[in-house]
């Protein structure tokens, strides 16, 4: 049985490349190189035709180790919750006052991007507490 160690996560979204930068902020991932021919990725865009240009963008981990995450444009809104989020996990390590006030100065890092916060659930002990959050397009994901 093959083993599939690389994946994808892709997001619909009505602005490909703002959503992609958000999570290049939030993660520290990059946007890969353009392809072969082409100065920027501008360049590239501007060489479809007209109804695909801004339709898709990408980042990556600098390291490799983390999946690709694709952006595609969709023409229908976000209606209803993720069935799938990701997970940013920031107070590994920590435990009690120290992880969630980690988990707290995501938060701020995070609105200044513009994500916003939908719950904050600090739980006894702190070593399950989560902050549920949605990017600059609304979809939600935790921080923990």
């Amino acid at each position: 049985m093959t083993s599939i160690k690389k994946f994808q996560v892709t997001f619909d979204c009505a602005d490909p490349e703002r959503v992609a930068l958000f999570w290049c902020e939030v993660l520290g991932y990059v946007v890969p190189p353009p392809p072969e021919g082409f100065a920027s990725w501008t360049e590239f865009d501007q060489s479809l035709p007209p109804e695909q240009q801004g339709s898709a963008f990408a980042c990556v981990d600098p390291s490799g180790e983390g999946p690709r995450l694709f952006f595609q444009r969709v023409p229908e809104g976000k209606v209803v919750k993720n069935r799938v989020h990701l997970d940013v996990r920031v107070g590994t390590g920590l435990v009690g006052d120290e992880r969630f006030a980690a988990l707290d100065a995501e938060r701020a890092r995070l609105e200044k991007l513009g994500a916003t916060v939908v719950l904050v659930q600090r739980a006894d002990g702190f070593n399950e507490s989560c902050i549920t959050m949605q990017d600059v397009e609304g979809n939600e994901f935790c921080l923990d």
